[in-house]
This record gives C-alpha cells, structure tokens and sequence, in this order.
C-alpha cells in the first residue's frame, strides 16, 4: 500500500485484510479518476475491486472514507514520481526532461483524465473540506521539490541570485495543473506542453550570464 494511506485499524490488519484493502483502494482511485469522485459509487467499487459487501463495509463504512484515502493514495504516487524526477533537478535540461516526462505519461489517454491529484481536488474542493486540505498538503510538497530544485540551480549559478525560487515554482505549478486541464477538455497534450514551455521560458528570464548552459528557448 502506499506510504501514509493507512486506515486506523491497518496496523491489525492481516496480510489478507491489507492486500484486500489495496485492492478496494486501487479500484477507487482508478474509478474516480476516470468517472469522477461523484459518479463513481461503493457499489462501482466493491464490484470493481471483486470483493464483497462486508469486506468493503470492514474497510470503508463510507464513501467519505475511501475518498480520503483515495486522496492520499493518489498524491503519495504521484509525489514519489515526482521525487526521482526532481530529487536531482539542477539546470534548463532537466527542466525539460521533467517537462517531458509529464507530457509523455499523459499523452498516454490524450490527456483524457488530467492529473491524478488535480482533478480529485477540482471536484473536491468545495463539497469536503478535509479532502480539499489534504489536497492543498500535498500540492504544496510538489510545490517544494520544484522550488528546492530551482534553489539548487540559483546556488550553483545557473540561476541570477535575486531569482524568486518560491514564486517561479509556483508559476511552473500553475502551468502545469492549467496544462493539465486543457488537455483533458482537447484531448489532446500540446496545449499542455505549451503551457509548460512558456513557464520554463520564464525561468530562463532568470538565467545567469555564466550559468553554464545558454537560455535556448522552449517553445518549438
């Protein structure tokens, strides 16, 4: 199971009952990514996951239950992906390789379903409020990891000392979650890529004179 999506009774659980946990998590999460957290009901979930009435109900005695976890179980993939792209991220190059690697697994479905996390806190946000914090908890540490990589790139300086880290992640943030919609309502990832590429051009605005690598443009 993912890290830190754990009920309150899963360290009793046995092998048994935590693989059958998983099960009904990974069914959820992948049903209320696709149809939605509202259209997908326990009924959907406990068929999808191939377990019984009572199993689900020992786990999940509610929808709100499993919406959480299902919060948690999405953000922990995506932040643990997001930790080997960024762990490193030092320089424009691996700005663009972590550009690519986003647009690459969406254009996957088209860019169909959005981002895993993104479009569970749209549709979140304003009908459960625990969900909608969690959500904010979780952008904020992807947040982070960009921001401590551009911190990496202004300290070895590729980056002008006076370049706002905090706020320039926010803007590649803000791209990419924009990005991620307009490929969902386009079906299709070159709106994202786009939006992507505009908000790495903006970086390079910051780019030292002796940062070690030329500001070549993003936009093809």
């Amino acid at each position: 199971m993912a890290e830190g999506v754990r009920g309150r009774s899963d360290s009793r659980l046995t092998e048994r009952g935590r693989a059958t946990r998983e099960r009904i998590l990974r069914a959820a999460a992948d049903m209320m990514h696709v149809k939605g957290v509202a259209a997908t009901t326990l009924d959907d979930v406990r068929a999808a996951s191939g377990t019984s009435k009572s199993q689900l109900y020992r786990h999940y005695p509610d929808k709100d239950a499993l919406v959480r976890d299902v919060v948690a179980w999405n953000a922990a993939g995506v932040l643990e992906r997001q930790r080997q792209q960024l762990r490193r991220l030092g320089s424009f190059r691996g700005l663009e390789r972590w550009r690519d690697a986003l647009v690459e697994r969406n254009a996957l479905h088209n860019g169909a379903h959005g981002c895993p996390l993104g479009s569970l806190a749209s549709e979140l946000a304003d009908q459960n409020e625990d969900a909608r914090r969690a959500a904010a908890g979780h952008f904020a540490d992807w947040e982070r990891l960009l921001e401590a990589g551009l911190a990496r790139m202004r300290d070895s300086g590729v980056l002008r000392a006076d370049a706002d880290v905090g706020g320039l992640a926010t803007g590649l943030m803000a791209a990419l979650q924009g990005g991620y919609l307009l490929a969902q309502t386009a079906r299709d990832v070159e709106p994202m890529r786009i939006a992507l590429n505009m908000a790495i051009d903006h970086v390079r605005m910051y780019a030292a004179a002796s940062g070690g690598e030329p500001p070549e443009s993003g936009i093809s």
